[in-house]
């Protein structure tokens, strides 16, 4: 059962599912780097406006599944509609800035890529794609990737759990 807050603005309630902090690990490769796994931390909030503010902090884990150091991290606005469309705005700290557009439907969120902006000194990035689902209470998502002279191609993936339900913004 997903509780929805009082305060919520009616066009986000169809994002409600991801509402709270969630934690867990995924595997990534890329036909430029190495296989890696990663343990990551994700917090969607809401203050009554019509958007959730997000937060995404990624570490490289090693082996024995402890924290090696820090990997991506990523902050901004996803919106959505009663009619099921999303927007979501991503910045990134390594100069990148993004635009998604899609649709959300029954716990479920699919994400591409309109603008990618780029810094001069951030690395080659074109296009993702990314797929979130809430299966049996847990956070599952995929992200396809287009980067460095690469076509759009399985980047990274990951389960996460809930392990609180803040829902204010701060």
């Amino acid at each position: 059962m997903i509780e929805i807050p009082d305060d919520m603005h009616p066009d986000v309630v169809p994002l409600a599912f991801l509402l709270g902090t969630w934690e867990g690990a995924g595997v990534g490769d890329y036909p430029t780097i190495d296989a890696f796994r990663f343990g990551q931390q994700v917090t969607f909030t809401q203050d009554g406006r019509p958007f959730l503010a997000y937060t995404s902090r990624t570490w490289l884990l090693d082996d024995d599944g402890n924290r090696v150091r820090p990997l991506a991290t990523e902050t901004g606005y996803w919106k959505s509609k009663l009619d099921g469309s999303v927007e979501v705005t991503l910045a990134h700290p390594t100069g990148i800035v993004e635009i998604w557009l899609g649709e959300t439907d029954n716990g479920r969120v699919e994400i591409r890529t309109d603008v990618v902006a780029r810094t001069v000194d951030a690395k080659e990035y074109t296009a993702g794609h990314r797929l979130y689902g809430l299966v049996k209470g847990e956070l599952m998502y995929a992200y396809d990737m287009a980067a460095m002279g690469q076509p759009l191609q399985a980047h990274v993936s990951a389960q996460l759990k809930k392990v609180d339900t803040e829902i204010a913004a701060d």
